[in-house]
């Protein structure tokens, strides 16, 4: 399988080779960006040498009689979203993230999710596309739920490399890519302010509320609503590019700092509009 991405170096195009479960599992924080935690993560290849295409995410639900009706959603959703780009999956790799709940082993958890990995195996080839592997990855290690080999997918399942250590980990650094956390710390960053700025917030939420909702709600207003809440977020963005790069302890408080409270919530208002958010 194969990771094809922009480079800044001496070509305009890297492509790394992908062998087997273990470096499958290696790659995903790089093709996602972020380590994912209590996630289920589809992936679409494409062309005979298993391209990365589309990918989806999402929290695994905690209900197994959700598993079914989810597992269809999302195949239905990676398939035919990327049929409507242009280009439908010749095959689907699938991720299963989550520690162990108290008490209970990685190879207990591998097992407790097998039925969900199932479910999803069995969606997709109901859309015609087979999934090519199934991984667990819980606690450092990962399990396949396509190989049936214990020689090589032992039933206490396989460590995995050492971060920054894998042929992926190489290529993201030659090109610039990084891995943002985890996803519980992502989401440790955007949880709202507990500090006195959050009150000074809360006011410019309620003064751009006032003064564009009606808007929002009159054909015309919503219009020109869009235009500006466009034009802010253009302009934010280029201040955020422009603005010098500092250590990653302090890189969202230098961020906050850039953006005013009005400027933020002008553009959270304003991207209520689903046409404009689109």
């Amino acid at each position: 399988m194969n990771q094809h991405h922009e480079s800044t170096g001496p070509v305009d195009e890297q492509q790394i080779t992908l062998r087997g479960p273990a470096e499958l599992a290696d790659a995903l924080p790089y093709l996602m960006g972020f380590h994912p935690n209590d996630s289920v993560i589809m992936v679409a290849l494409h062309g005979g040498r298993g391209r990365f295409g589309g990918r989806l995410r999402l929290g695994i639900p905690q209900s197994p009689q959700e598993w079914a009706p989810v597992a269809e959603q999302l195949a239905e959703c990676l398939i035919k979203g990327s049929e409507r780009r242009g280009e439908r999956p010749d095959a689907i790799v699938i991720f299963l993230c989550q520690d162990p709940a108290e008490g209970e082993s990685g190879s207990q958890l591998m097992e407790r999710l097998r039925p969900l990995a199932q479910r999803l195996r069995t969606a997709c080839g109901a859309l015609d596309v087979p999934v090519l592997e199934a991984l667990c990855i819980s606690d450092g290690r990962y399990w396949s739920y396509c190989c049936p080999d214990a020689r090589c997918c032992p039933a206490e399942g396989n460590q995995l490399a050492m971060p920054g250590t894998s042929v992926m980990a190489a290529a993201a650094a030659y090109a610039g890519i990084q891995v943002r956390g985890s996803l519980r710390e992502m989401e440790t960053r955007l949880a709202p302010l507990k500090t006195s700025a959050a009150a000074g917030q809360q006011h410019a939420l309620d003064s751009a509320g006032a003064e564009l909702m009606p808007r929002l709600l009159d054909e015309a207003g919503r219009e020109e609503v869009a235009r500006e809440t466009l034009d802010l977020a253009r302009r934010l963005m280029k201040r955020l590019r422009e603005a010098p790069v500092a250590a990653p302890s302090a890189c969202d408080i230098n961020d906050d700092r850039l953006i005013g409270h009005d400027e933020a919530a002008a553009v959270i208002l304003g991207l209520q509009d689903r046409e404009t958010r689109d």
